[in-house]
């Protein structure tokens, strides 16, 4: 069974909190801070390995979380490293951010990789954090919390050349005597339900062949197997599209090869574009001479296609088709060029978001105001909500037993601005300003 999307939380690591130690000397100041810096957390990482085939294990594994970064220890010893997660994936995986739809990488080549959740920074300690007033700081460096984010991986396989056709005209038989592959064959519509590759060997060469399941009118719009497979052959070069010439269905060859035609057109212009040679299946039914076939082939080559007549099950013809696939195989990779993708670059924008260090913006007003103001009921004064990453950050590393800290936190609410718009906002002496579950007193020295 191919499984093709699949959806996963991945959550990297958290950075390990810088110490606060203090060395065991005479003659210095309490020791003298040596805590040493927390390890960075480790990296959720997805690596493209040629050797998979599908998303099978993210169907029973939904969770993914990278090793925790270790925390800052005494004579300044750096704590250690988290390590990174490799989420091994099939080439031609594709990472969407789950909650805004935006593409975040494309892994098309064995070992490509990408990160894509970066694991918390590990804090500072204690050392860092004196000066010449402040000789013995009691307080370090909180690490920073993982990226938490939930992924949708999509599946879009890699093949040198599609085959493509309705339901039942013999792609799967094409691939079994064309190829080492062995497909399911049965007389039956939609007999496959997964896309099969198979590898083709022609005089040393070999290139990749992928049986789509059969499209029906409609399939762009969802019908039928619908776009769940006809994304399979957006990564092909060359397509061969399989007619059944007998009309053994009841159906017109010519309107069958049109209705997939505009199909493939409806479901990405692009697709309609590739290189296409013409699989005239099923011949040893009726024959070559037959008007019906003539008039059949003329109509298509007018179109600007070869067609080769074949018989699958008896291996009739495939060869000569097999070798016209090749050369047209080898004229695409010339001129060929893949779809791009526009890829959300998230580590950019996180980056941005890092060093922004104002409080963020409330929803509560909207003329851009950087805090959350709420009126307490029992006094009938504001209390003024600060948050923010950075602040938030801050806060998590004060020791509150200690002046020292919590100089630090006022100083960064002070020069981050966010005084000078609660002034702006009327807050008066006595008002109440809140971070967390930490609150104090607002007191005007000005």
């Amino acid at each position: 069974m191919l499984v093709d999307r699949a959806k996963i939380t991945i959550i990297s690591g958290k950075g390990g909190n810088g110490a606060v130690s203090f060395r065991r000397e005479p003659f210095v100041p309490e020791g003298g801070p040596d805590g040493g810096d927390g390890g960075n957390g480790g990296n959720v990482v997805f690596v493209a390995d040629k050797n998979l085939r599908t998303l099978m294990d993210f169907k029973y594994k939904r969770k993914y979380q990278a090793e925790n970064g270790q925390n800052g220890m005494r004579k300044k010893m750096y704590g250690k490293k988290g390590e990174d997660l490799i989420i091994k994936v099939p080439l031609g995986t594709m990472v969407f951010d789950s909650e805004t739809g935006h593409l975040m990488h494309d892994l098309k080549e064995d070992g490509d990789r990408f990160i894509a959740a970066k694991g918390g920074r590990g804090g500072k300690g204690n050392v860092h954090f004196k000066n010449s007033v402040r000789q013995a700081p009691n307080f370090a460096e909180a690490g920073t919390d993982g990226k938490e984010r939930e992924v949708i991986l999509e599946l879009k396989m890699i093949a040198d050349v599609g085959l493509v056709g309705f339901p039942n005209v013999g792609k799967s038989s094409l691939l079994a005597v064309s190829t080492n592959a062995k497909p399911k064959i049965e007389n039956y519509h939609f007999t496959t339900i997964d896309p099969n590759l198979g590898v083709v060997i022609l005089d040393h060469e070999e290139f990749v062949m992928a049986d789509i399941a059969g499209i029906i009118e409609g399939a762009s719009i969802g019908l039928g197997l619908g776009y769940r497979f006809l994304k399979h052959i957006e990564r092909t070069k060359v397509l061969i599209h399989v007619v059944d010439v007998s009309g053994s269905e009841g159906r017109d060859p010519k309107d069958d090869f049109l209705k997939i035609m505009a199909e493939l057109e409806s479901y990405s212009p692009y697709i309609a574009k590739k290189p296409m040679i013409v699989a005239a299946n099923k011949i040893d039914l009726i024959d070559e001479d037959d008007e019906e076939y003539i008039d059949f082939k003329k109509f298509v080559e007018s179109k600007g296609y070869e067609v080769y007549p074949i018989s699958a099950p008896i291996n009739y013809g495939v060869k000569e088709l097999m070798y016209a696939a090749l050369r047209a195989l080898r004229k695409a990779e010339e001129e060929f060029e893949e779809q791009e993708y526009e890829m959300f670059d998230f580590e950019k924008d996180e980056a941005l978001d890092e060093d922004y260090r104002l409080v963020e913006v409330s929803a509560l007003k909207s003329d851009g105001s950087p805090f959350d103001i709420s009126m307490a009921t029992e006094t009938n004064r504001p209390i003024f909500h600060l948050s923010g990453k950075q602040l938030t950050k801050i806060f998590n590393s004060t020791n509150f037993n200690d002046m020292g800290s919590l100089r630090y936190l006022f100083k960064y609410i002070e020069n981050s601005g966010a005084m000078r718009k609660m002034r702006d906002m009327g807050i008066q002496e006595g008002d109440t300003v809140k971070i967390e579950d930490f609150e104090f007193e607002y007191i005007d020295e000005f």
